[in-house]
């Protein structure tokens, strides 16, 4: 039998494969809300045969959105919409996911094919806060040093946002850790010069993240599983290192964490990233033996021999594809089929499986 095409239990959840679909920004809500596009994006996933379906990051605060049009959970309002999105893809044999993110440093920014770089305030954006007052880079907004209160007001609203994921219909919340957005910025030393108890020491710096992820559990039920997205190394000199990836991830495991999302990268503008096909792989595989955590692996995962290697190996526990996923959202149906498997084919579409 496959390894990539067995059932995964997390909690009382089950996944029917081994294959999950990466938070991916679409930046086309207005107002936070999700609409058709985001019903048709991830809708299509689950019918494609992936187990787990996540939104794109998810802006916990207004001001945490990544750009003016990310989705958002600060509004009762946005439940609604999301929960006609959720029921599609529980009714296609998937589980939904939602990402809870706070961008920081990096918000209030134009969507790639806009340029990218700050959104002037005149233009809809608005102040951005940090761990300290360091931008990204030099196009990106100017961030405010967040205060105590600032950090507390974050804190509640993960907790908030994770109450109306599961009004929302989600099975499974992820903490967005990575990718040089707020959590990952208060990890790093790159982005965090702060001499309070939030700053300095590898104990103060992960304070956020493990408080965030504490209020989260307290609310989430406890038989769904929660999930934290990192970067194992921010590729960078005196940044956050793959040695503190590993101290972090067993200390999350005893918070209540499932399952770790391994990723790298995105806090550094001046980071030098060495890829090549599953360059990631090697630290989801570190992480899942030296900090005794079941582990997602992503990047550059692209055909079916190699995403079965890396369950088979036991390097993780499951794969998380992205721009693969883009291209051909029925990659797990067609993988399905490389590896001898019948594959979870929707009815309606049976009458073109390969024989």
């Amino acid at each position: 039998m496959s390894a990539l095409f067995s059932s995964l239990t997390l909690r009382d959840v089950t996944l029917r494969n081994r294959i999950g679909v990466s938070p991916m920004c679409q930046y086309s809500a207005v107002d936070g809300l999700a609409n058709d596009w985001h019903f048709v994006h991830l809708g299509g996933f689950a019918s494609g045969g992936a187990a787990l379906v996540f939104t794109e990051a998810t802006g916990v605060l207004p001001e945490g959105r990544i750009s003016p049009a990310c989705l958002g959970i600060w509004s009762d309002e946005q439940v609604p919409m999301l929960r006609h999105i959720t029921q599609f893809i529980e009714a296609r044999g998937a589980v939904a996911g939602i990402q809870l993110a706070h961008a920081g440093r990096k918000a209030s920014t134009k969507r790639p094919w806009d340029g990218g770089g700050a959104v002037a305030i005149a233009d809809g954006g608005w102040p951005v806060k940090g761990p300290s007052a360091i931008p990204f880079a030099d196009n990106y907004p100017q961030p405010e040093t967040m205060s105590l209160d600032d950090i507390g007001h974050v804190i509640t609203a993960f907790a908030d946002g994770a109450r109306r994921a599961v009004a929302a219909g989600f099975k499974v919340a992820e903490l967005h850790a990575a990718h040089g957005y707020l959590l990952h910025q208060f990890l790093s030393p790159l982005a965090n010069t702060r001499t309070d108890a939030y700053g300095g020491s590898f104990a103060h710096r992960i304070r956020l993240l493990c408080e965030v992820a504490q209020a989260v559990r307290a609310v989430w039920p406890d038989g769904w599983p929660l999930v934290v997205r990192i970067s194992a190394t921010d590729w960078a000199e005196g940044g956050w290192n793959v040695d503190e990836s590993v101290q972090l991830c067993a200390r999350l495991a005893t918070l209540g964490v499932d399952l770790i999302d391994v990723s790298s990268g995105g806090l550094a503008a001046h980071q030098q990233i060495t890829i090549g096909p599953g360059y990631q792989v090697p630290f989801a595989s570190r992480i899942r033996r030296e900090a005794s955590v079941r582990t997602a692996a992503v990047g550059l995962i692209t055909e079916a021999p190699q995403a079965e290697a890396i369950v088979a190996r036991g390097d993780a526990d499951m794969v998380l594809l992205a721009r693969e996923l883009l291209r051909n959202p029925h990659w797990p149906l067609e993988a399905a089929h490389a590896l001898g498997e019948p594959g979870p084919w929707p009815d309606q579409y049976v009458r073109a499986r390969k024989r």
